[in-house]
């Protein structure tokens, strides 16, 4: 069942996005994970329907859209396989920094790329020796006239190969007391001299999805490009967080509907000792409980979901939605996988891939660790 925030309009919306998914996408999706990477005329196509930023404002190529239609998007890319997870955080999470609090100058330079497709985005906070210690990322950024010189590496950084903007976060003062308030926010563009990109990572999973290193060794990135104000860039971080990790969930919750889904459809077909394995108790069981466990999501989920259009913080609900989807979804993958016996460990089945694909939602956005620590910080404790 479509959560209240879903109406007519929205349920249109899905129809004729997962239609086109169904031609762009689905046919091609094994060949983008053989060859590593989502290509780019995917994303211009997608830009073309109106896939990309559907929120944004009309003036910049947007629709102004309401969340309903993130969250389905999200949904059904989700739906195709998780390498998609790309343009989620392209669209709701990178973009959003764009249009929170870029000039209006920033805005109009940048916006109708990343509606259109042109331009795709990727935001570089983990380091590698500093990932949810936030505060103590090494990488500098020195002003110097018009520019500033930024210097330091990035790591795991999604869509990391082919990003035409970066949001990068940075120490425009690394003596500031406490060292968050010198963090800012600063674009870096693709041409920019001294920013260079590492490896592509090998991935356990999330096969088509760039993932990369990014270099900066005194690259010069025009003032024009800080984003907001100067120590600032570590509250614009917290603030935009409760999405990112709403749409971590939103993921996790779609690929466990998902597992269950082609796992039921399985073992209706897979006979052993003369029936089906669907009629055994040990499977009804098995699915009876994990069929329980993603229902009790969803509910929870579409409640967020709500709130969150509504304005409201719900950053210690969202953090308890964010590990417990995640890790449910991670049981889900286990337990599909072996009621498909051998064959899910075959990577004919589509259960292998999910199975990859899904225990990096509880390390990304924020470990499951963290999001306990902010619970419990936020209970008081």
């Amino acid at each position: 069942m479509p959560g209240s925030y879903v109406k007519e309009e929205h349920q249109l919306f899905r129809r004729t996005l997962r239609k086109f998914l169904e031609n762009e996408a689905v046919p091609r999706y094994d060949q983008w994970e053989r060859e590593r990477i989502i290509p780019r005329d995917f994303w211009r196509k997608m830009g073309e329907q109106g896939y990309l930023c559907p929120w944004a404002d009309p003036q910049y190529g947007g629709v102004q859209a309401d969340f309903a239609y993130s969250v389905i998007l999200h949904e059904e890319l989700e739906r195709v396989g998780t390498s998609l997870v790309g343009i989620g955080l392209h669209n709701d999470v990178v973009v959003p920094y764009l249009a929170s609090y870029g000039t209006e100058e920033q805005k109009q330079r940048w916006l109708p790329g990343c509606v259109s497709g042109e331009l795709i985005t990727a935001i570089a906070m983990t380091e590698p020796g500093t990932g949810s210690d936030l505060a103590n990322i090494k990488a500098t950024a020195i002003r110097d006239g018009d520019v500033y010189l930024l210097n330091g590496e990035k790591t795991f950084i999604t869509n990391g190969i082919q990003a035409d903007l970066v949001v990068v976060a940075c120490k425009t003062d690394p003596k500031a007391v406490p060292a968050h308030k010198g963090i800012s926010l600063i674009v870096v563009e693709r041409d920019t001299p001294g920013f260079t990109r590492g490896r592509k990572l090998e991935k356990i999973g999330l096969h088509a999805q760039d993932t990369a290193e990014l270099i900066f060794q005194d690259a010069q990135v025009p003032a024009a490009n800080l984003l907001g104000e100067e120590g600032k860039g570590f509250y614009y971080l917290m603030e935009k967080l409760q999405q990112e990790r709403l749409m971590v969930a939103i993921g996790a919750q779609t690929a466990a509907e998902e597992m269950l889904k082609m796992t039921i459809d399985y073992v209706k077909t897979r006979s052993a000792f003369g029936q089906p394995i669907s009629r055994f108790q040990h499977t009804q069981f098995a699915i009876a409980e994990m069929a329980t466990e993603i229902e009790i999501g969803r509910t929870f989920l579409d409640r967020l979901i709500v709130e969150h259009m509504e304005g409201k913080e719900i950053v210690t609900q969202v953090s308890m939605a964010k590990w417990w989807l995640t890790e449910m979804a991670k049981r889900v993958a286990a337990q599909c996988l072996q009621l498909h016996g051998g064959y899910g460990y075959m990577e004919e089945y589509q259960i292998a891939r999910r199975y990859r694909d899904i225990p990096v939602s509880a390390i990304y956005a924020g470990t499951n660790q963290i999001m306990k620590a902010i619970i419990a910080k936020n209970l008081g404790l």
